[in-house]
């Protein structure tokens, strides 16, 4: 399912989002509640299963959290307890939370994790083929659509919403937002390159096709010049920064203000629109389908 669609929304998930919810009230030190491991589960299986999301796309397009679901995700720490997750003989350790393992792939799901130390939570989404290259991580309420390719060295952050036919490159840092839970999302929409070394953080969406070129770094706060369009991408207090669909992203920097800054030649960081896709940025993102 494309992050571009809904969750689904049954009436088992309803009633689920009511019971986590009446948990907030539960006070610190509280030993855990009858049902928990249950609504865990049902949880982490319906986010696995792509019927849950963290976040939704709205019907103008504007992508909002689910609270319940993260509280959910927070509630699954705060009652699970530290155990040995090593491997049989394995020669490393891995101490975690009881409630969120690491997820188990058969060859059924039609998922490539080549060896050497990747590792995908459970709670995560990941749709039929999606290639992970060694290491890199997917945490709990994330989304990898299908077809992406996760590089080495990249990470998916908790509930981070990531869409079809993605390359997330080498080190790229796709990030988390579990608490406010009602904190904007970090969503890659489909068919985005994000080059190496990225990042992109909280209160971030990257419209369909855009292309991040290496080093490129976007957060809230992070103004985007449009050199296209001549115009300047801001996030508000209501919405979150806004990369166009099919606008290409390089690192740039603007003048530092102020007498002593312009002396000193200081210039600070700033993504830079320099164009938008055509055919001949898609032939050079194209190599990565002769990789799979």
């Amino acid at each position: 399912m494309s992050p571009q669609q809904s969750t689904v929304t049954g009436t088992d998930y309803v009633a689920l989002a009511r019971e986590f919810t009446g948990l907030l009230a539960i006070p610190a030190g509280a030993p855990p509640p009858p049902r928990i491991n249950e609504m865990i589960e049902q949880l982490l299986a319906g986010l696995e299963q792509g019927r849950l999301r963290a976040a939704t796309r709205d019907a103008k397009g504007q992508w909002h959290a689910v609270p319940w679901v993260k509280q959910g995700i927070l509630m699954a720490f705060r009652f699970g307890r530290l155990t040995d997750l090593s491997p049989t003989g394995g020669a490393f350790s891995f101490i975690d939370k009881d409630t969120i393992p690491p997820q188990h792939f058969g060859v059924e799901r039609n998922v490539r994790i080549v060896p050497g130390g990747s590792t995908i939570r459970r709670g995560a989404y990941v749709g039929a083929g999606v290639v992970c290259m060694p290491p890199m991580f997917v945490n709990v309420g994330a989304y990898v659509g299908a077809g992406t390719m996760v590089d080495s060295h990249a990470l998916i952050g908790s509930c981070a919403q990531v869409g079809e036919r993605c390359h997330v490159s080498a080190a790229a840092q796709v990030g988390g937002v579990l608490e406010p839970v009602n904190a904007s999302p970090v969503v890659i929409e489909d068919d985005v390159v994000v080059g190496g070394n990225c990042g992109v953080y909280e209160g971030t969406v990257v419209r369909a096709k855009a292309v991040l070129a290496a080093g490129v770094v976007l957060t809230r706060g992070t103004p985007v010049y449009d050199l296209v369009r001549e115009t300047v991408y801001r996030a508000t207090a209501d919405a979150p920064l806004e990369i166009p669909a099919g606008a290409v992203v390089v690192p740039g920097a603007r003048q530092v203000k102020g007498a002593w800054g312009t002396a000193e030649g200081l210039s600070l960081q700033t993504p830079v629109i320099v164009k938008y896709r055509d055919e001949k940025t898609d032939l050079a993102t194209a190599l990565e389908g002769w990789l799979r």
